[in-house]
Formats: C-alpha cells, structure tokens, sequence
C-alpha cells in the first residue's frame, strides 16, 4: 500500500464493495462502512482485511466478523472497508500505512483516531451509518471531531469475534452515524450473546442489568475531568449542555473519582502489553506479510515486523515488551490493580449495582456521568504532526477524557453539542439509559 494523503474521503474507503442479501430485514435499505480491521471473507469477489497496515496488505479473511454476519442477515448493506489508524493504535487518524485521512467537515484537520474513517465515511454522508471499534476512545475521539454521534456500548455487549486485537480486555465494537435512531436500530441487531467470544456477555447477566426508568435523573460530573487544558470553546458549550439537562428536569452535581488521575498510564501499560502479545504472531514465517529473505537467515522474523510494521505499532510493541519484562512487571501489576480500583470507585458513584460486582445498590448516586469528549476541537493536521514530533506523549494526551470508560467497561456515547462532543456514560450494562438520554437531549438541544 502505497502512502499517501487522503485529501478526498472517498479515498478513506479502501476496499469499495456492495454486499447484502436480497430479501428485507430490520436494516433494509441502509448502508454503512465498515472499519478494516474487522474480518469480511465469504464475500463476492473477496474483499482484503489489512487493519491499515502493510503487515496484512493481501491478507483475505476464511470467514466474516460476527457483526458483519449480523448486519447482513439483518438487510443493511456494506459498502466498503475504511482506513483506520494501523491496528487501531493512535488518537488522530495519521498513522496509517495508506495514508492518513483528514477530517471531511473541517478542512485542515485531523480525523481523529483511531476509527478516522469510520467518522469521515459517516460525517460525508457516503453510508448511513460506520462499525468501528474502541479501545480507548476510537469511537468517541473521531466521532467529536467529525461531529457525528459515537456509541461505545458495554464491554461484552458486542461480539468481538473477527475483530483483528489490539488489546483484548479493552476492545469494543460500536457504531458511528448522524442519527441516534439509526445507532439503537444497529444495536438492537448487533447485542447480542456469542459463544464465539469469551468475551460475550452471558445471557444471565444480560437480564440481571437493572434498569432506569426515572425522568428525573441524576446526573455527575467527575471533578477529575475538568481540566485546565481544555479549550475555552470546549468549556462554554459543556457549560451549555449542563444547563440544558437542568432545564430537562435533571439533577446535576459534582462527584469525584480520584483514581482517574491515574488512567491514562494504567491504560498504556496495560494495552501496549496486550498489544505486544498479540501482534507477535506477524513474524512473516507463520503469518503476515514478508519478503524473499533466505528462510534459513536468522533475522527474518526481525527483517519482516521492521520493514512492515509503522512507527507507532513498534513504538508500542517496544513498550509492551518493556512493561512484560522482568524488570518492569511489577508495573503491569500495579495498573491491573488500579483498573480495579477504578471500576469499584465508578460503581459506588452509580444507583445501579454493576452486574459483575457483588456491591451494594446506592442511593442518591448518580444515575449517569458526562464529561467533555475532547480537550479541544479537531487539531490541525500540520500542528499536530509538529506536536507529535516534539514529543510523542502529546498524542496520546488526546486520551486523557476517553481511557476512563474503557478501562471499566462503561457504555459511553460521545453526541455532537454546536460542535463539540460531550460524553455520556453509564453504569456497566446501562446501554439503554445512555442511548435514551442522548436521544432525549439531541431532540432537545
């Protein structure tokens, strides 16, 4: 693959397709793209799945993804794969080895990341809604600065099985549109069990999740997500949006969650080793891609991830090494503890007991909490390859509102408020408040 700039979003579609079945189904008649590390074989033709890296530049799935399995049986058509940052890894849609994709909306502008042409297919109207996925806000990020609507459901709600890992306990599939009706319709199709995934949320559990179903509700603001970083437009609207959710008939009030200072570490060191983990099977001898190196050369494998793999995807194997090394593990153990130590203080903050969790239910907690999306609106492109340059950890800084909810598995929707995103999230398995709520306060807005 050849790298170039995405200057026109069409470019951002990879692999162009039209694949459904003739007959109807809940979903007849929509389109939607599809983020290109989710696996669709079987198809007419074949259609490649390269997770935008040169790794997997040929690579043909045996079989499709679940949900692409889903969506198909359903009616809705997949009109194409779309550019992603490589294996998922990246908040601004640049580290791709087709090339980055710029934002549709805002001309000059990143995407987002690390699900950019998910965002940019929605946000041109080029399908009615995106399959993405979301490991530390790769939904949610994008979906704020191409100003379209990004659901992260629950951990476990959506099948992961075919969808290419970057860090397996944190993975989540969602779905990305312009209308909030058409993500409840997807997502009625898509929650449901799959025996296929580990990770699947068992059909008990499924019914244990308690349910809202008060007008009035209460609704938080973690202290810790009100940073001084933020942009000033990004503060005025969020002020905005809590005034409306008053006007609503809502309660809202300040909470505080102290173990979110310490989220954006414990998620890099926890994902880059998983990440580590699970790209060591593309050494080019048994999987991905390679050159015609003599097989008997001890240095293939070394040859092979050098040569294919982008700077990104390295600099966090490198980390993940790091972090699994003798010398370093008890860094991994400690953020295993502080995840945990997250999720119970975000369940003690809502009335709904967390269906994984024996705590008790509490009362005159939170029923949801909120926060900005982003720090800011869509960066430059010029600017935020300049900031990434001078020091890396500026990009990942990007995060820093989006981690919290992955870590702990929490359904979250980023809604587009005059611009901006705002998230709304709930307690583990509460999809339905968090949609109904964004659909309340977008038809209200």
């Amino acid at each position: 693959m050849k790298r170039h700039i995405v200057k026109n979003v069409q470019d951002s579609i990879l692999n162009k397709c039209s694949y459904r079945k003739n007959n109807g189904g809940l979903l007849s008649g929509l389109k939607y793209t599809c983020k290109d590390n989710i696996v669709t074989g079987n198809l007419s033709g074949g259609i490649l799945t390269t997770a935008s890296s040169n790794v997997l530049k040929n690579y043909q799935s045996p079989f499709n993804a679940e949900v692409v399995k889903l969506l198909y049986d359903s009616g809705a058509e997949l009109s194409g794969k779309v550019n992603l940052d490589e294996f998922g890894m990246g908040s601004s849609g640049l580290n791709s080895a087709p090339g980055p994709t710029l934002n549709p909306i805002y001309p000059g502008k990143i995407a987002g990341g690390s699900s950019s042409g998910s965002a940019a297919s929605v946000a041109a109207d080029l399908c009615d809604f995106s399959i993405g996925s979301d490991t530390g806000g790769s939904i949610r990020l994008p979906a704020s600065y191409c100003n379209v609507i990004g659901f992260k459901p629950t951990y476990g709600r959506i099948s992961r099985w075919g969808l290419i890992p970057y860090a397996q306990t944190l993975d989540t599939i969602g779905i990305l549109s312009k209308k909030i009706d058409t993500i409840k319709h997807v997502y009625s199709v898509l929650n449901m069990y799959d025996e296929k995934d580990p990770t699947s949320l068992p059909e008990e559990l499924r019914k244990e999740t308690p349910e809202t179903n008060k007008e009035r509700l209460i609704i938080g603001i973690p202290e810790e997500f009100i940073l001084e970083d933020i942009s000033i437009d990004v503060k005025n609207t969020f002020k905005q949006f809590i005034l409306k959710l008053i006007n609503l008939g809502h309660v809202v009030k300040t909470i505080s969650i102290t173990s979110i200072k310490k989220a954006l570490p414990t998620y890099y060191t926890l994902a880059t080793a998983e990440a580590a983990s699970n790209l060591s099977r593309y050494d080019g001898t048994r999987y991905g891609s390679t050159n015609d190196y003599d097989k008997l050369d001890q240095n293939i494998i070394f040859r092979n991830r050098s040569e294919f793999f982008g700077k990104e995807v390295k600099r966090r194997i490198i980390l993940g090494n790091y972090t699994l090394s003798s010398s370093s593990g008890d860094h991994y153990l400690k953020s295993t503890l502080l995840r945990k130590q997250l999720a119970k203080e975000f369940s003690k903050n809502f009335n709904n007991k967390h269906v994984l969790f024996q705590d008790e239910q509490f009362q005159d907690k939170c029923d949801l909490l909120i926060s900005p999306t982003a720090m800011s609106k869509a960066p430059d492109y010029e600017t935020f390859e300049k900031r990434e340059s001078e020091n890396i950890l500026n990009s990942y800084i990007n995060d820093v509102l989006t981690v919290p909810a992955s870590l702990v598995g929490l359904p979250t929707i980023s809604i587009p408020i005059n611009g901006i995103g705002i998230q709304i999230m709930g307690q583990f398995g509460d999809d339905k408040l968090v949609l109904h709520t964004a659909e309340d306060v977008i038809n209200n807005f």
